[in-house]
C-alpha cells in the first residue's frame, strides 16, 4: 500500500534524510512540511495537509511540535506522534509523573517554585545532586550540584532567566551510573534497536561526544521499555535507561527521538524500521475508519 506522508519539520537534519531515503525508496508520497512557513486556522484545515494518511513530527521545537500536533488531531488527520504522548514526554515533570504512576523505576525526584524550596529540595539530596529544565533535551542547561555554594548561585542565576519555565525547579537524585546509559528507539513499546552511551563526563548524551555501541536487551529491560512507553501514550520514542546494579532505572522517555547516532552504532536497519512501524500506522488508521484527509 502506497502512503501519502507528511513530514513535519523545522530543519532537515541526518535523522530526517534517513526517513525520508526510505519512504521514498519504498514508493510511498512524501510532502515536506517546513512548520515555519505553515499557518494553521482554528476553523478551516489547512491545505498542506489535505489528502495526507500519516503526518509524523519532526519539530525540533517543542513549542512548534506541540500545537502543530494539535492541529493535526483538530483536522482529523492521524500524526505520530500522538500531542498527548508529546505532552507527556516534552515535559519532565509530567514525564516523571507517568513513569511514576506506572510504576516505573525513575530517579527520585522533587519540584519547587521558589529558590528557597528548592535549596531545601536539593539539600534533602544532599551533593551531588541534578538540576534540570522542565523543558529541553541534548543535556541543555542540566547542571551537576556538587555544593551548596554552588546551589545557591545556580538557582539565582535561573531565577533571573526571566521565563516562567525557569521558576520551576526540578530537583533530582544523582544516579552514580557506570559511565553510560542506555537509549532504546521503540515502536509502541516494542524495542528496534538500543545502545549505550558512554563518556567521562556526567553527561553521556551522543548529541555532546559520548561514543556509542549496541546493546543487548534483557527481559528486564525490555519489560521496562514497554512499560514506559505504555505510561506516557505510546509512539515512535527513545526510552532511556540507566544501570543501578544489577537493574535498571528509567530517567526520561522522549517524543522526537533522534536515531542517527543508533543507526551507526547497531546492525538493525533504524530507517527501515521505522517505515514498517509507520505503515502499519497508517494501514491501522484506515481500517479504523479514521478520517485520513482533511475536510472544510
Amino acid at each position: 500500500m502506497s502512503v501519502h506522508v507528511g513530514i513535519l519539520y523545522s530543519r532537515i537534519r541526518t535523522d530526517e534524510k534517513l526517513l525520508l531515503g526510505e519512504l521514498r525508496d519504498r514508493g510511498h508520497d512524501v510532502e515536506k512540511l517546513d512548520v515555519r512557513t505553515l499557518e494553521f486556522d482554528v476553523g478551516e484545515a489547512n491545505e498542506a495537509l489535505e489528502g495526507l494518511d500519516l503526518v509524523v513530527d519532526r519539530c525540533l521545537a517543542t513549542s512548534r511540535s506541540l500545537y502543530a500536533t494539535r492541529f493535526c488531531e483538530a483536522y482529523g488527520v492521524p500524526v505520530v506522534n500522538s500531542n498527548d504522548t508529546a505532552e507527556i514526554c516534552a515535559d519532565k515533570v509530567k514525564n516523571s509523573l507517568a513513569l511514576e504512576s506506572a510504576g516505573v523505576p525513575t530517579p527520585a525526584t522533587k519540584v519547587a517554585f521558589t529558590k528557597e524550596a528548592a535549596l531545601e529540595a536539593i539539600e534533602s539530596f544532599g551533593y551531588p545532586c541534578v538540576l534540570k529544565p522542565v523543558v529541553g533535551s541534548w543535556g541543555r542547561l542540566m547542571a551537576k550540584i556538587d555544593s551548596r555554594d554552588a546551589a545557591e548561585a545556580i538557582l539565582e542565576h535561573k531565577a533571573t532567566l526571566g521565563h516562567y519555565e525557569h521558576k520551576v525547579f526540578y530537583v533530582q537524585e544523582f544516579v552514580p551510573k557506570p559511565g553510560r546509559d542506555i537509549r532504546v528507539l521503540a515502536a509502541d513499546g516494542e524495542p528496534i534497536a538500543a545502545m549505550v552511551r558512554s563518556s567521562e563526563h556526567w553527561l553521556t548524551n551522543a548529541a555532546k561526544g559520548a561514543e556509542t555501541e549496541a546493546f543487548e536487551l534483557d527481559e528486564e529491560a525490555t519489560a521496562l521499555v514497554e512499560t514506559a512507553s505504555d505510561a506516557v501514550g505510546g509512539g515512535l520514542l527513545g526510552v532511556d535507561l540507566m544501570e543501578t546494579g544489577d537493574s535498571y532505572t528509567v530517567h526520561e522517555v522522549n517524543h522526537t527521538v533522534e536515531f542517527k547516532a543508533l543507526d551507526e552504532a547497531v546492525d538493525v536497519d533504524v530507517p527501515a524500521a521505522v517505515v514498517d512501524w509507520l505503515e502499519t500506522k497508517a494501514a491501522a488508521a484506515d481500517d479504523d475508519g479514521t478520517v485520513l484527509g482533511v475536510t472544510h
